[in-house]
């Protein structure tokens, strides 16, 4: 512990496995070293075969990319804590590596959050509008798109690690998860933590919240321009363009609801309960995002049996 003028401040911080199983940590390793190896060695695989294939250097892939590099970025933030907690133990952490960690975890978040809007908005005008997608989302505006995303996502998410540091703290220094979390340091605290209640709310409900009702609003536009096509067969074609997608918004979006409602409302609920979610949110999507497009894509599909068979 640590006495600063007139707060007291923590060290380092105790990390958390799942609740009641630690006995059982190495074995549970397994099922979390094999969602790691998939999460990296997929997106990977999407990266370079999007590279690699001149035909699939289009908007839609450069997106995919973006997503990919998302998901290595939230993979890479958690495993070394998560894992040094199953093999070794290693439950402590300095108090500024738990704030920098918190930090990129939230921001590679919202950034994906508003990857997956920038790709509804693709599907939108490739279904809407398809003779001017390619003069719309122009590879220029693209990357403008990218640089918009990764500035909304660092500008709004830097007060957050001020805000915590300028809190007392209490005695008790116990983290809900193998990863830090802004709520789960925010609740360790003994002062007045309203100010980042506060924000964290209004941030989480300017950002992502406003990036799933502009995702649902692009797929009410995408459904109403898809009924006014002349055949059924092309109405599922157009359709099917965006399976991937929604599989993908449902992924994320489902356990981070999930995860906030839990930290905010949820006191009752088993710590159990909570890891798992909590797992579910950060693990699960960067492990599923390559295979589900890697099944529904064929030009994915296609150009990576190519690379196999080369």
């Amino acid at each position: 512990w640590e006495f600063n003028g007139s707060f007291h401040q923590p060290s380092a911080f105790l990390m958390m496995g799942i609740p009641g199983l630690e006995a059982l940590h190495h074995w549970i390793s397994i099922p979390f070293c094999a969602l790691y190896l998939i999460a990296l060695s997929g997106n990977c695989m999407i990266l370079f075969i999007i590279k690699k294939t001149q035909s699939l250097h289009e908007p839609m892939y450069y997106f995919l990319s973006m997503l990919a590099v998302t998901d290595l970025g939230l993979v890479l933030c958690t495993l070394p804590t998560t894992l040094g907690i199953f093999w070794f133990n290693m439950r402590r952490i300095g108090f500024d590596a738990c704030l920098t960690q918190m930090y990129f975890i939230h921001i590679l978040s919202f950034i994906e959050s508003s990857v997956l809007l920038a790709m509804a908005f693709d599907r939108f005008i490739a279904i809407s509008h398809p003779l001017r997608h390619s003069s719309i989302l122009t590879k220029t505006t693209v990357i403008k798109i990218g640089l918009a995303i990764i500035l909304r996502g660092m500008v709004s998410l830097l007060p957050i690690p001020f805000l915590l540091k300028r809190l007392t703290y209490c005695e008790k220094t116990e983290l809900s998860h193998s990863f830090c979390f802004h709520p789960d340091i925010m609740n360790l605290a003994c002062a007045d933590i309203k100010v980042n209640v506060f924000y964290g709310m209004i941030i989480l409900l300017s950002t992502v919240g406003m990036d799933f009702i502009f995702i649902v609003l692009s797929y009410i536009l995408i459904i109403k321009t898809v009924v006014g096509l002349a055949t059924k067969e092309e109405c599922l074609k157009a359709l099917n363009t965006c399976v991937s997608h929604i599989c993908a918004v449902l992924v994320f979006f489902i356990p981070m609801i999930g995860l906030s409602m839990i930290h905010r409302f949820g006191k009752n609920i088993p710590p159990l309960v909570n890891t798992l979610v909590a797992y579910t949110y950060l693990i699960i999507p960067p492990a599923l995002n390559p295979i589900i497009y890697s099944i529904k894509s064929s030009h994915i599909r296609e150009a990576l049996l190519r690379a196999l068979r080369r």
